[in-house]
């Protein structure tokens, strides 16, 4: 994949996003329901799309929400509607266009203080909370598209569990939204926005101070205070800029905060590798920023736009590579939390680093290994059987002090506060403790792989079966295992993975790009790597 030149470097002001055009598209325009582009499509993680390709406008949310308060009639939930939203400029119309849905379906629901902006893993942590004193259960709606690009928008569902709805439940929402897309949303309820924020049933909640109070039981945050670090947290102009204010002030901490404020535009972000504004605080080029300032601070960390996404940055290190932290945070938790029971699992996707397996079977604990998706580890999150769920993504969560559930969705605050206690309780930074396990476990070279593919050819790569693929070595080393169901949950992979000794190599077509993505990685060196890519390449070229 070539980097653009425009790469770590910040946006030249003709490139930012025409935030006025864009807020008068997702009003303005109307999606076909005959157009494929132009449906509501559940993916991994919630309908993302932008108002000006017809992908995510008024229509579109007044369809999703009813189709939401349908779902939630048919199933019984009559609890509070937990709802957040992030800091992209079409968030907070959206979530004006949802209230008006759910007001009149009388939908009891809370939302942040002011409009205020709301994280992701702080609506799972609220819905979980509640849900503990018993019935009617609570569920949640986070208007985000996570860290995609200032042009976009996105509409997720969390279930009663506390994480994002199963496909199950997506399919059903989707179908409903579609249908009601397509009958002209005759069956859509909605009412004016002025009498939608009259009613009772809408109600401002401070989100902040229970989830900020609740962090002594997950993280040590007295260690961290102790250790007198000074920390650095880059908001990156997200969700959840109120709450590092709010950890600093609490827990007394030497916290510096950077973009700290709302910009749509996202002008202060470094661009990815494609020359594109994104958020996403697991690349080297967004990250550029703070990581020119890793010298002047014990620890620093960034999140995403709806921070359910980390990233970590050290003064012996740059930004830290997402399995690399994984691997870390796994390895100290596991030695660093008493009261978890000692039959706890890890869980990782497919694509996570085997180092994680490595350091998993040091400490006698079970990887369960699923598809790629958090929805994978809610339930083991949520009865308690996974200590903790990790995506290559740089998304993961973990269990209370206690072992019981903290989130079942992705918590980028929990993740960046841990590397601060990791320095506080032990005197060395993650990258440090990283170099460590590469001395005892190998030093895996990981890499992702972008290849231009037709629809045919990614429906044949969706479809695989073990016994498509001929071959029998590997990089000079014989395949051990051939998989098209995830090994921890016999989950349809969407793919396949294919393992040998010292490297491995797994494949997944794009949801929504002409593209089929090689995930790979060895531990003998960057020349093993990329003999895994190109034989990956030749062994899918021989399907099509």
């Amino acid at each position: 994949m070539k980097t653009h030149p425009g790469a770590g470097k910040l946006p030249k002001k003709e490139n930012l996003e025409n935030i006025p055009s864009l807020i008068s598209d997702y009003f303005l325009l109307t999606p076909n329901a005959n157009i494929d582009s132009e449906k509501i499509s559940f993916g991994t993680s919630g309908h993302r799309g932008s108002s000006k390709l017809k992908s995510f406008n008024k229509n579109h949310i007044l369809c999703a929400t009813q189709a939401v308060c349908d779902y939630r009639k048919s199933r019984g939930i009559k609890g509070t509607l937990f709802m957040g939203k992030d800091t992209h400029a079409l968030s907070f119309p959206a979530e004006l266009t949802a209230l008006r849905v759910l007001a009149a379906n009388g939908v009891h629901v809370k939302i942040a203080k002011n409009h205020g902006y709301t994280p992701t893993p702080v609506i799972s942590h609220a819905i979980l909370t509640h849900n503990k004193k018993g019935k009617p259960l609570c569920d949640g709606i986070v208007i985000t598209p996570s860290h995609n690009p200032p042009s976009d928008g996105g509409f997720k569902y969390n279930c009663t569990n506390g994480g994002p709805a199963d496909t199950d439940v997506t399919d059903w929402i989707q179908e409903r939204a579609n249908n009601l897309l397509a009958n002209d949303l005759k069956d859509v309820k909605y009412i004016d926005l002025d009498d939608a924020l009259k009613l009772d049933c809408i109600e401002e909640y401070d989100y902040v101070t229970p989830y900020v109070k609740d962090l002594v039981n997950v993280i040590d945050m007295e260690a961290i205070k102790k250790a007198n670090l000074k920390i650095a947290a880059d908001s990156l102009g997200g969700a959840g800029m109120e709450y590092y204010k709010a950890i600093k002030e609490s827990y007394d901490l030497d916290i510096t905060c950077f973009h700290d404020y709302v910009d749509s535009t996202f002008s202060f972000m470094h661009c990815d590798h494609d020359g594109k504004i994104r958020m996403d605080c697991s690349s080297p080029y967004a990250m550029s920023g703070l990581v020119e300032l890793k010298d002047n601070f014990d620890i620093a960390f960034g999140n995403d736009t709806d921070f359910d996404r980390h990233g970590i940055v050290t003064p012996t290190g740059v930004l830290m590579n997402p399995n690399h932290y994984l691997s870390v945070a796994i390895w100290y938790l596991v030695q660093n939390r008493p009261l978890w029971d000692k039959n706890l699992s890890i869980g990782k996707t497919l694509v996570s680093s085997s180092m994680i397996d490595r350091v998993a079977k040091s400490l006698n604990k079970k990887v369960i290994e699923v598809p790629v998706g958090f929805k994978w580890f809610v339930d083991g999150l949520y009865n308690g059987k996974l200590a903790f769920g990790g995506e290559e993504s740089a998304g993961a969560s973990f269990l209370r002090k206690d072992g019981t559930v903290w989130t079942t969705d992705k918590d980028g605050i929990i993740m960046a506060l841990l590397a601060a206690e990791i320095c506080a309780t032990t005197g060395k930074n993650p990258s440090q403790h990283y170099e460590d396990l590469t001395k005892k476990f190998g030093k895996p070279i990981y890499g992702r792989i972008d290849v231009p593919a037709t629809i045919k050819q990614k429906e044949i790569l969706k479809n695989l079966s073990p016994s498509d693929l001929k071959s029998k070595k590997l990089a000079g080393e014989k395949i051990e295992e051939i998989l098209t169901r995830a090994s921890g949950n016999g989950a349809k992979i969407g793919g396949l993975k294919v393992v040998a000794k010292n490297g491995w190599f797994a494949v997944r077509p794009s949801g929504t790009e002409n593209i089929y993505k090689i995930y790979a990685e060895s531990f003998l060196g960057e020349d093993h790597l990329k003999m895994i890519q190109n034989e990956a390449k030749e062994m899918l070229n021989s399907l099509f």
